[in-house]
This record gives structure tokens, C-alpha cells and sequence, in this order.
């Protein structure tokens, strides 16, 4: 059941007797002055649906502590030692002198009933709430968007060790799991915790290794007794035929039917990296920047310094690309018409297309030109005309645009007329003849790239407003928290909002924020 704040403290209350010590205009004093109305226990209710049991800690003690540990970055142990010997942290969360504070483990429990609820990011709608009732945002309509990459929580795990990993997974979570194995997985004891005892150094060594682990995989999943599994028990079954998978190939003599196989000489595009974190992903931030782990996205107000919305989510696939996220974070401003800032991640035609439609206006670079010869032509210097179906190449040629593909592009293949044209050299390198792709929403990108090109006022509106995003993302990731404190998508979905929550409501004390006639409003200016 809920706990209640009774009003009586473990010894003289802090912020009664040690005010003058706590920092003005920090955050620990501002928590200890307005928690309760920040954080109204009624807020959290659905949370503790159950009236028997033992009171809980009240949860306003709780989300206090949770936006200091995602603004410091700390762990819940060290969130603890803050609560018993720092007199912010007492004074913040309304603890007396002498308060022991809590297990940490109260912190997991309350993060789990967070995940479990029907809102599970409200503490930082909260916050948002805070910031719509001072206004602002009023007339404020910049949203700079981008992501960035934040590290997973765990090791990552080479072929062996995510395969002996997923079989022990089997034999502890399934049903029947344990005979199975014993009698029909022999490639190692998986029982002892080590590595197989073999000679790492022999290529022959580890290739027998491999192949023997996928057959002990294979035969386990093949041979488990029949039956209906619970969520766990059907997420390590899946697991283990993920990674009996992912990393192998037929061996290099055989035909793909004899069951030999061997470490595959190329890495699978969702490859998952850890059985600890499935949802962690390699991620290629550039070209020469790897990282494992996960995208933060983040739409941000850079006059002001608040974030709007973010989002935590996977590092592939085209779902998690920034394009796709980027109109989920514009959701929630729906008949407003922004100034949309973003870099070249940001500009496909679909997302221009969709912005344009919703009324935004763009300032998104536009990705790269590819060019086919070094300092050749683009296909800007192309004339398309996809009302008539055709392209008109710089020399003057005209080649019929193909029909409309599955994607909607379409192609002009120029063939014989690049045969002798005097151009050929600056225009392709192809013995058939320059081919055009043309994008569905080709004219829509080529006019973004005249304007970011010509347009001094659109260039001034970059240069000055999009920077302000990165220094954003250097608050989001700064005192460790580049790389994630928990496991999977969701659990860190819901830190990353804790962790925006705190620099906002950071940001906003830094504004001025206050409340005065029940109301919440900034009492300096905010330029």
C-alpha cells in the first residue's frame, strides 16, 4: 500500500534547522521547498493499487531521490550514502538529521512499478507540465532535433560465450531444459561457469568448438518436450536460436547440409552483442566511431535550454533511424507550426514531406551530394521532369524516366547517348552509360539543397540556432551518463526521461522558476 508522509522526521528536519547551509537557487532547494507539490502523492496512486501491506516510503521521497540520482548520475548505492550523510540530500527528500534512509533496493522496487504503470515517464510530464504552466515556451517555436549514442550496460560477448550463455539460459528457464542438455548437448560442461578448455591459439581448436556449440544448440531447440512456456522461459529459447545463428556460416568445404559450420567471415547487420542485454546493438555512429548500445533522440528548444520530448530507443533498423523518430517527438505539438532544425540525419524526403504537410518549416541540412566522378555532375545538374517522364542530362540528352518502383524512384538510363558525348568524362565512369535514380520525393530535396546553398537567411537560421542541440547533448551525457545504468529498452526508455526531467527542472530553477499564488511561474526574464 502507499505510504503517507506523516510530517515527522528522524531528528531535527534539515531544511527547519540547516536552511542557510543548502545552496539558494539549487535543486536540493527547491525540492525541499516545493516536493510535495511537485510530486502530489495522488500522482502516484495507480502505482499502489493495493490497500493492505505494509505502508511504502512515500513515493514523493522517492521521485525526489530519482531525479537527484539522474541529474548526479549516481548508482543506488551511492544514492543511499548521499541520503545518510549529505544535508542536501536530506534537506531535497525531507529526511531528518538522523535518518538512515533506505535498502537500495527500494529504488529497483519503485523503478519496477514505474515500468509497470499506465505512465511510466511521469515524472518528466510533470516537469513538461511545470514548463507549460510558466509559458516559456510561449512563442518559442524552435524545435532542434538529434541523437546520439549511449553505451549499453554490459559486456560485450564474443560467439562462444553468447552461445554457452543462451544454452545455460534453456537449461535454467525451460522446462525440461536440464534432462535435455545432459543427455544430448556434449560440446561442453555447461555446468562449469569457465570457457571451454581448448587451445584458443588453434584456429582448427576453435573452428571444432563452434561447430560442436551450434550442435548442441540446434539439438537442445530441436528435442525440448512440447509445451506452452512462460515469457521468460520463451525469450531464452528465442535468444539461443538468435545466436546459434547469427555468427556462422557453412564451413568453408562443405555444401550447407552436413551440419559442419564455422565463424562466419562477415558480422549479420541486427547482430545482438550480449545475451545479458539482447536489446543492445553495434551502432555506427559515423565511419569511424563504433559503439555498442543504444540511440537517444532528443527535440530541444535552444533559446530557452529545455527539451521538449526525448527518446530511447534501439540502434538499428529503419525504425530506429533518426528520420523516423523525429516525427514521434514532434507529436505531442500538433497545430503548431515550427521551426523544425536538424542535420543531414534528419533530411529525407519522407520527413520533408511529412514536416511540410504538418505546416513546420525546415532548416535540416541536406545530406551529401554522391557524385559519380570526383567533381563531376550531380544529379542537380540533371533537369528532371517527372510530370512528362523524362531527364535531360547537362549535354542536353534526354532518357525516359522508368516505371515507378515498389519504393516510388524511378531510373533514366542514358546508354548509347553517353557514347562520344564530350561531357562523359565529368558525368560517369560506366561502360553503359550514366543511369539516374530518382528519389520520389526529388523535387522537394532538390529544392532544399538550392535553399541551403543560396539562402543567406537560412543559413544564418542554421548557423546560429542548430549548435545549441549539441551542447544539449553534452548536459544529457555528461558526469557518465554517456553510457546507460540499466538493461534493455524500456527500463533505460524511462531513465533517459528521469535524466531530461532533472535538466529541465535544473534548467528552469536556473530561469528562476518559483510558485507563488499556486501558480508556477518564472520570476526573472528568461532572455
Amino acid at each position: 500500500m502507499q505510504g503517507e508522509w506523516a510530517g515527522e522526521t528522524v531528528g531535527p528536519d534539515v531544511w527547519e534547522t540547516c536552511r542557510e547551509l543548502i545552496p539558494a537557487g539549487s535543486v536540493f532547494a527547491f525540492l525541499a521547498e516545493h516536493r510535495e507539490v511537485l510530486f502530489p502523492a495522488g500522482m502516484f496512486a495507480d502505482m499502489y493499487p493495493s490497500s493492505n501491506g505494509r505502508p511504502s516510503l512515500p513515493p514523493q521521497v522517492l521521485a525526489a531521490t530519482v531525479v537527484l540520482q539522474s541529474l548526479h548520475g549516481l548508482s543506488d548505492f551511492e544514492v543511499v550514502q548521499e541520503l545518510r550523510c549529505d544535508l542536501r540530500w536530506k534537506a531535497a527528500c525531507g529526511l531528518g538529521l538522523y535518518d538512515t534512509a533506505f535498502d537500495p533496493s527500494l529504488l529497483t522496487y519503485f523503478r519496477r512499478r514505474l515500468r509497470n504503470s499506465a505512465d511510466p515517464t511521469r515524472i518528466f510530464a510533470t516537469v513538461k507540465n511545470v514548463v507549460a504552466v510558466t509559458g516559456v515556451l510561449k512563442g518559442r517555436q524552435r524545435r532542434a532535433l538529434d541523437s546520439t549514442v549511449l553505451d549499453d550496460a554490459v559486456a560485450t560477448q564474443d560467439t562462444v560465450t553468447q552461445i554457452i550463455a543462451a544454452i545455460r539460459r534453456v537449461i535454467r528457464l525451460v522446462p525440461g531444459g536440464r534432462e535435455t542438455a545432459a543427455s544430448l548437448c556434449t560440446a561442453h560442461d555447461y555446468t562449469d561457469p569457465g570457457k571451454p578448455r581448448i587451445a584458443w591459439d588453434d584456429e582448427t581448436a576453435r573452428a571444432a568448438l563452434v561447430d560442436a556449440l551450434v550442435t548442441d544448440a540446434l539439438n537442445l531447440l530441436g528435442h525440448l518436450p512440447g509445451q506452452n512456456l512462460g515469457e521468460k522461459a520463451a525469450n531464452a529459447v528465442g535468444l539461443l536460436a538468435l545466436v546459434a545463428g547469427q555468427d556462422v556460416e557453412p564451413a568453408e568445404d562443405s555444401d550447407g547440409r552436413d551440419g559442419r559450420r564455422r565463424i562466419a567471415k562477415r558480422t549479420a547487420p541486427d547482430r545482438t552483442v550480449s545475451t545479458v542485454d539482447p536489446d543492445a546493438r553495434h551502432i555506427h555512429k559515423n565511419r569511424t566511431r563504433h559503439q555498442d548500445g543504444f540511440k537517444g533522440h532528443v527535440s530541444f528548444e535552444p533559446e530557452t535550454g529545455l527539451f521538449t520530448t526525448v527518446a530511447l530507443t534501439g540502434g538499428y533498423g529503419s525504425g530506429n533511424h533518426e528520420a523516423a523518430v523525429a516525427a514521434n517527438l514532434l507529436a505531442d505539438e500538433e497545430g503548431t507550426e515550427l521551426t523544425v532544425l536538424g542535420d543531414s540525419a534528419y533530411g529525407t524526403g519522407e520527413l520533408r514531406e511529412q514536416l511540410r504537410d504538418a505546416g513546420h518549416t525546415l532548416v535540416i541540412k541536406p545530406p551529401p551530394m554522391r557524385r559519380a566522378v570526383p567533381g563531376g555532375f550531380t544529379i542537380d545538374d540533371f533537369h528532371i521532369d517527372q510530370a512528362a517522364g523524362t531527364a535531360t542530362c547537362p549535354a542536353g540528352h534526354i532518357a525516359n524516366l522508368g516505371q515507378v518502383r515498389a519504393d516510388g524512384a524511378r531510373t533514366a538510363q542514358f546508354k548509347r547517348v553517353c557514347t562520344g558525348c564530350p561531357l562523359r568524362e565529368r558525368c560517369t565512369t560506366s561502360r553503359t552509360g550514366r543511369t539516374l535514380n530518382v528519389h520520389p520525393q526529388h523535387a522537394l530535396l532538390a529544392a532544399a539543397r538550392h535553399q541551403a546553398a543560396t539562402d543567406p537567411a537560412w543559413q544564418e537560421e542554421y548557423r546560429r540556432w542548430r549548435p545549441p542541440v549539441e551542447r544539449a547533448i553534452a548536459w544529457l551525457v555528461a558526469k557518465g551518463n554517456r553510457r546507460v545504468p540499466h538493461r534493455g529498452v524500456i527500463a533505460n526508455n524511462i531513465w533517459l526521461h528521469h535524466r531530461a526531467a532533472a535538466l529541465n527542472l535544473r534548467r528552469l530553477i536556473n530561469l528562476g522558476l518559483t510558485r507563488t499564488s499556486n501558480t508556477w511561474h518564472l520570476a526573472t526574464a528568461t532572455t
